[in-house]
């Protein structure tokens, strides 16, 4: 709700991480007359979206002294939604008609989508707030409500130690690999890799490949991994409207159940009793919330990968508004997502925008909570939005007072689920929707040229 009673604040603000929600976070905190500093780690803007073939040297990323490597992306990965959807509210994701080296496709490659954070840091000058190389190794609060945050540069031995009054986390959440756990593992013979270290198919060749999954990405990969495999076996800890055995068009993938045990023979049992004798096991199980450098001395933690208390998935109601966090919740259209969870805490920090008191906001997190239980959902979903993330796009648009969400992003949306259910393996190239959805787009094009 918007407040009449405090006066407009200025804050110092540090920005952890230069990835998509990293750099709207900065972009808003400083529309709002907030001064920020953003801490990246990498070489460039653009977080999860910059791509390297570089991969770790534990392939399943469980080793604590690896060198962990933070892009998770494989070199054909391509977006699963629509650019239309994906960009940011007032910077549309337009094709670059006037550059030859861009990829004009509905779903482009992940290259196009860094080019896209790049242009955007560009536009609003956000590259002047970023610091590269530099990690950040420790944020906690002190005496006087301030924030401290130590950070290293990435060739430097020295640490240095800022003092903020309020901290933004934006570093994602697909960079730590979440490995299922599988009865037998540790006599399998066979080798095993997560996804986030998959980039390209040829170490398959030949084989036979278990994936453990049936979200995009296990999807994708098995279909790139068959054209030189010998067998890819999609393992499902949920079976919604997917076919179980052999796939409509290929020869040599075979959806399961999820996997029962694996035995040293080789051999991987599903729950519905068929086996196969396998050489590699792939996990496409998702990635844990992961925040090393965070001491809220127990007031946030992590657990069953629920990050909590938070209040509408951004503040921790003991701390708000001082400590937040932007990108956490998934299945959703991210980058608008992202955009209105900074649009409410920059309008916070500076008064503009007055939160519930502590109380209001727990009761809200423990109502949260308990409908989610009830309806038999566990922890490790609390950050799912895919049933209502119009709804909680609409409910941050009131907070802090932004123009309506257009009504042609959920159309496309729709369209999306439509075209995927229809052509799962080949939607993103034979797309069918709506001359309204089109239009309707259009038009929102054309009235922000015209601002």
């Amino acid at each position: 709700m918007a407040s009449d009673i405090h006066p407009i604040t200025k804050r110092h603000v540090a920005v952890i991480g230069a990835g998509a929600s990293g750099l709207v976070a900065a972009r808003e905190l400083r529309r709002e007359g907030h001064t920020v500093v953003v801490f990246e780690r990498g070489e460039q803007v653009g977080g999860v979206w910059v791509y390297t073939p570089e991969v770790e040297s534990d392939p399943l990323g469980l080793d604590p002294h690896r060198e962990v490597v933070h892009s998770s992306l494989y070199q054909s990965l391509r977006t699963n939604l629509p650019r239309e959807v994906m960009g940011f509210r007032d910077y549309p994701f337009v094709v670059k008609e006037d550059d030859e080296d861009r990829d004009p496709r509905r779903f482009p490659g992940h290259r196009e989508v860094l080019k896209y954070l790049q242009d955007f840091a560009r536009e609003f000058g956000i590259n002047k707030l970023v610091r590269l190389e530099t990690e950040v190794i420790y944020v906690g609060m002190v005496e006087g409500g301030k924030w401290k945050v130590k950070s290293r540069r990435r060739y430097g031995e020295s640490v240095e130690e800022e003092y903020f009054d309020a901290v933004v986390v934006c570093v994602g959440h697909y960079w730590q690999p979440l490995i299922a756990q599988i009865p037998g593992i540790d006599v399998w013979p066979g080798k095993q890799i997560h996804s986030h270290n998959y980039r390209l198919s040829h170490p398959f060749r030949d084989k036979v490949v278990v994936l453990i999954g049936c979200s995009t990405s296990a999807n994708d990969i098995g279909r790139e991994v068959a054209g030189v495999a010998k067998e890819v076996h999609l393992a499902c800890r949920s079976i919604g409207h997917e076919t179980l055995g052999q796939q409509p068009g290929y020869d040599n993938i075979w959806r399961h159940p999820m996997i029962e045990s694996v035995h040293n023979d080789g051999t991987v049992l599903f729950q519905d009793g068929s086996i196969v004798l396998a050489e590699f096991i792939m996990h496409c199980t998702g990635y844990k919330y992961y925040f090393p450098f965070l001491d809220t001395n127990g007031i946030v933690s992590t657990h069953d990968n629920r990050v909590g208390p938070l209040y509408k998935h951004v503040f921790p109601p003991e701390l708000a508004p001082w400590l937040s966090f932007v990108g956490l919740v998934y299945k959703a259209a991210p980058f608008p997502v992202f955009e209105l969870q900074s649009k409410w805490i920059a309008s916070t920090l500076c008064n503009r925008v007055e939160l519930p008191s502590r109380e209001e906001m727990m009761k809200d997190v423990r109502t949260f909570y308990s409908s989610l239980e009830a309806s038999g959902k566990p922890s490790r979903q609390t950050h799912n939005i895919l049933e209502y993330q119009f709804e909680y796009i609409g409910w941050l648009v009131d907070q802090c007072g932004a123009p309506p969400h257009e009504e042609w992003r959920e159309q496309m949306c729709v369209a999306y689920f439509k075209n995927l259910s229809a052509r799962p393996n080949s939607y993103r190239d034979e797309w069918e929707d709506e001359d309204l959805v089109l239009q309707a787009h259009q038009d929102f094009l054309k009235r922000l040229k015209l601002k």
